[in-house]
């Protein structure tokens, strides 16, 4: 399973650890990724993500998984959360035509 935030998109990155003798040498940093069950307001279910801790905390503070979802571009989120934005898109175009 690569590690991969599928809210965020955000991964791993390479770098250097260096000593004191200025001795480089490769070093892999993965971001803090964690299963998470988010629910969804707008269709009432809950969804299994998993989620760097990072990313959890931006859901949070744009109002939950619904707002993140929708102001995410496509090419960030994964396709089990691409496939939960086409639901929201769907439900919220539902009303509006029945109305």
């Amino acid at each position: 399973m690569s590690r991969i935030c599928e809210l965020t998109g955000k991964g791993r990155q390479v770098g250097h650890n260096v000593s004191h003798a200025n001795n480089k040498t490769k070093k892999v940093f993965l971001p803090n990724l964690q299963n998470v069950t988010l629910m969804s307001e707008k269709l009432e279910r809950s969804f299994k993500f998993r989620v760097s801790t990072q990313g959890l905390r931006s859901v949070e503070h744009n109002g939950g998984l619904d707002n993140w979802l929708m102001k995410t571009s496509d090419i960030k989120l994964s396709p089990r959360a691409l496939k939960v934005k086409r639901e929201l898109k769907k439900s919220a175009s539902a009303p509006a035509e029945a109305a």
